[in-house]
Formats: C-alpha cells, sequence, structure tokens
C-alpha cells in the first residue's frame, strides 16, 4: 500500500473533551423541575379520599425538595466558580503544609438538608496522590465547613437525632422515612466526628458564648453514673472469626452548672451547662473549671457547690476554688441533704433491736435538727448509737457525718435561709436524661470514644445548648481550613 503523505495523514481524535459547564446542566433540572410543578399545579385534580389527599402532599413534596437541592447547588457552584473564591482556594491549598498542586475540577456529591448535590469542585493533591482517594482536598469546602461530604447543616442535624434517639438504627430509619437514606456507618461517622471537632474546639478555649454570671447565683454540682464499656479481650478469637471482648462497669462523671433566682427557683433565663466525660474526677473538674472561666465565675455573687458525700469530689473543690481565684466569701460547700439522710437511714439499719417505728422516729428526729442547723446535736446522737466500738460499717457512716459536718457542709439552715438549694437533684435528673435514657440499658455496650462522642452531644442537646455546640464544631471546621 503505497504511504500516505504527511499532508494526508490521518489527524489523532481528541480524546479529552472539554469540561461541560455545571452551573449551566443546574439551572436547566432548574427549569425542568419548575415545568413540572407548574404541570402538577394546572393538574386540577379534585381530594375524593385520605389516598388522594396523601398522595398529593407526597408528590408536591417530592418535587419542592428537589428544586429546593438544585436550589442550593446553584448557589454552591456559582460560589466555586466565583474567581475569588478559586483565587482563595488556592491560596489556602499552597498553606496545607506540603506541595500539593490543582489536580482540576471534579465532580463530588454533597449531603444537604434539602438532599443530595453534585458540584464542580477544584481538587488538590500531590501528584503521587494524584490517583489515590482521600490523599488530596477540596480547600473551599473545608473552609465552608464541609466534612465527609456533608454541609455543617446536616451534619448537625444528623448529630442532633443521634443525640435525640435511642439508637443509630433509630436514626438510620428516620432518615430514610425523609428521603435522606444513609447506612449506619456513615451516620456514626458524621456524628462522632462532628463530636470530635466540637470538643476540639473547647480544648483551644474557643467558646466564645459571650455569656457571663455578672451578679447572679450559681450552683455547681458533679455526680457520676454507669454505662458498660467494650473492651477487646486478648487471646484467640471466636470459631466466626470475631475478636472477643470484655463489658466492664464504667462511671462515666457529668457536671452541671446553672443559675438560681431569689427564690431559689432554677432560674429558666440561663441554660443550664451539662457536660460529661469518661476520663475520671480531674477531667470532670477540668471541664468544671474551664466552663467556668468562660461564664466569668469571679464576677458571680454567689457560688454553691452541692453534691453527694464522695470523696473524689470534695478533695478536688478547695484546689479548684483557688486556681479560679474565687474569694472564699463568694462559695459554699454542701452534701445533699437527701444523700445525708439516706446515710441516717442506714445507721438507723444497723440497729437490730429497734422496731421499724423506732427507726422511723430516730431518722425524722435527726433530719429535722439537720434543717434547723442542729448538725453537732446529730453528730453527738449518732455517737450515741455506734458506741465505743462500732463496726465496720456504723463506723463508715459514723465517719461521714464526722467529715462532712465537721467541715461546714451541713450547714443546710444557712444555706436555705440565702435561698440557695440544698439538694443535687438537678445533677440526678441531669444523669437520668443525658445517661440512663441514651447511654445505658440491657445489652448496650459502648467503645470508651464513641461514649464520650454521644456524652457530649447528648448532654449539649438535654441543656438546650445545641448552637452552641454547632457554633463550636463549625468554629474548628474553618479554623483548621485557614
Amino acid at each position: 500500500m503505497p504511504k500516505r503523505k504527511p499532508s494526508q495523514r490521518r489527524q489523532p481524535e481528541k480524546t479529552l473533551q472539554q469540561p461541560r459547564d455545571r452551573l449551566a446542566e443546574i439551572r436547566a433540572e432548574i427549569q425542568d423541575v419548575q415545568q413540572q410543578i407548574e404541570t402538577k399545579r394546572r393538574e386540577g385534580r379534585v381530594i375524593r379520599t385520605a389516598e388522594d389527599f396523601k398522595s398529593l402532599e407526597r408528590a408536591i413534596a417530592a418535587l419542592t425538595n428537589r428544586l429546593s437541592a438544585l436550589l442550593v447547588a446553584e448557589a454552591t457552584q456559582a460560589a466555586l466558580d466565583d474567581s475569588e473564591n478559586r483565587r482563595q482556594a488556592r491560596s489556602l491549598a499552597q498553606g496545607a503544609g506540603h506541595t500539593i498542586k490543582d489536580q482540576g475540577r471534579r465532580d463530588v456529591t454533597l449531603q444537604t438538608t434539602c438532599g443530595q448535590i453534585i458540584v464542580r469542585v477544584t481538587y488538590f493533591s500531590r501528584n503521587c496522590d494524584r490517583g489515590k482517594a482521600g490523599k488530596g482536598m477540596y480547600p473551599m469546602l473545608l473552609l465552608w465547613g464541609v466534612h465527609d461530604r456533608c454541609t455543617a447543616a446536616i451534619a448537625s442535624e444528623i448529630s442532633k437525632l443521634v443525640a435525640m434517639l435511642g439508637s443509630l438504627e433509630e436514626v438510620e430509619q428516620v432518615l430514610s422515612d425523609r428521603g435522606q437514606p444513609l447506612d449506619f456507618k456513615t451516620i456514626r461517622t458524621i456524628a462522632y466526628r462532628f463530636a470530635a471537632r466540637a470538643r476540639a474546639a473547647q480544648r483551644v478555649g474557643n467558646l466564645n458564648w459571650g455569656e457571663t454570671v455578672a451578679g447572679r447565683r450559681v450552683v455547681v454540682s458533679t455526680d457520676g453514673g454507669r454505662i458498660r464499656i467494650r473492651t477487646t479481650k486478648r487471646g484467640p478469637k471466636t470459631a466466626k472469626g470475631r475478636n472477643r471482648y470484655r463489658t466492664d462497669w464504667r462511671e462515666p462523671k457529668l457536671l452541671i452548672i446553672y443559675v438560681v433566682d431569689e427564690k431559689g427557683q432554677m432560674d429558666r433565663e440561663f441554660l443550664a451547662v451539662i457536660d460529661g466525660t469518661l476520663g475520671g474526677p480531674d477531667a470532670i473538674f477540668k471541664l468544671i473549671e474551664f466552663y467556668l472561666r468562660e461564664l466569668k465565675i469571679t464576677t458571680a455573687d454567689k457560688i454553691l457547690f452541692v453534691a453527694d458525700g464522695a470523696r473524689w469530689i470534695w478533695n478536688r473543690v478547695g484546689a479548684l476554688v483557688r486556681r479560679l481565684g474565687v474569694k472564699p466569701e463568694q462559695v459554699n460547700e454542701l452534701v445533699d441533704f437527701y444523700h445525708a439522710v439516706e446515710h441516717l437511714g442506714k445507721i438507723a439499719a444497723f440497729q437490730r433491736r429497734w422496731t421499724a417505728s423506732e427507726r422511723q422516729a430516730w431518722i425524722g428526729r435527726q433530719r429535722r435538727r439537720l434543717l434547723k442547723g442542729g448538725v453537732e446535736e446529730v453528730q453527738a446522737a449518732i455517737d450515741a448509737v455506734c458506741g465505743c466500738r462500732p463496726g465496720k460499717g456504723l463506723k463508715r457512716e459514723r465517719d461521714y457525718f464526722r467529715r462532712n459536718g465537721g467541715k461546714g457542709r451541713m450547714d443546710y439552715a444557712r444555706v436555705a435561709a440565702m435561698k440557695l438549694p440544698i439538694g443535687s437533684g438537678a445533677i440526678e435528673s441531669a444523669i437520668r436524661r443525658v445517661v440512663n435514657l441514651r447511654l445505658k440499658g440491657p445489652s448496650i455496650y459502648w467503645h470508651k470514644t464513641s461514649a464520650e462522642a454521644v456524652l457530649l452531644l447528648r448532654s449539649y442537646y438535654k441543656a438546650g445548648r445545641w448552637n452552641h455546640l454547632e457554633k463550636q464544631a463549625l468554629t474548628t471546621a474553618t479554623g483548621s481550613a485557614t
């Protein structure tokens, strides 16, 4: 076959097509959905039955939800195409800590509160990571608080559902019913990372609530609950190849900080602060100190620490007050009155020769003395009951009153006269709502990191401070991008 002349050789076909205009595609989809909505509006179908009504609602909701998602996509894509934003994305990429290059624009599917959207975003990575998933970054999305392909709004909503509902499976079902299906593992990842970002903001002090307790009467309390933590055992696996594990009981510790009015009632205008951790006594007191500093505790009128008689609490309160720089005359310490009465009951129970009515009479008499400020009289009555050689149980109860009564932690008459609470019911209620109703139950076992995340989410949700948690998570997200 004769050779072709150079001018006659077939030119190679272009294998790379010019990228389509994603914004134009979105706008075309918007027009299509608008036409469908107009068609639906002009149908003129008359509702005859309940089934007709339900079908109409669902059909209209599907169209309007799709239109909402497209409108969000349009605004997002327009912002991504903006020259100033693209310049900022390049500058953010240059500050990533290592040399990364613009690898072109890629289609990214994002979860939003309106549904899924697809936008075209500039992708940066090192050349050696060009073909590896998860090795690069989308700077503009990070700047806007987009993590795990979820906008900040939908991440907050999913995390709130994790805090509200009884399990991740319930969250999965609710999202599916809403037309936003996500699998169990994705929900868990989104919520736990949301909590981690919020906690990270606390560690660096980025709360900025703008609240103080200046001139207010503040009550601080802490206590512990019980949950089961799952830890992997060493040794051979099961016949199905699964790790064996332990499910030991652990004590998550919670704190509550709230304000009372002049009548001693909880002030509803000030949202309580609730938080918790599995880190132990030092960790919970570190959190208490952090929140009290944030609230400018030194400007408070009166401060009351009220809790049960646990030594891990009272051994740390004095040091906390000194670190905070609070004046001693501002502070009152009190053992929960109802726990003290409970210990009176234990003392009476040791008196085998007493009848039930004699026990109740003795408890009632000491109870009235405590309320009137007669701590010394109560201590004398306890010493008389214990005798010279009390048993181990009686000695423990006697020491409980000596230890706390001798340090002014049972001066209920004085504290009640100041219109301050003499019980720690607020922290008991917080433990029930945060721990018992969400993290504790038959066959419920937690990994420690998972329990920490849900403790934080649930605490803020029950305190009514979800917007603060959301702000903390977003602050960390945008801060990491810049």
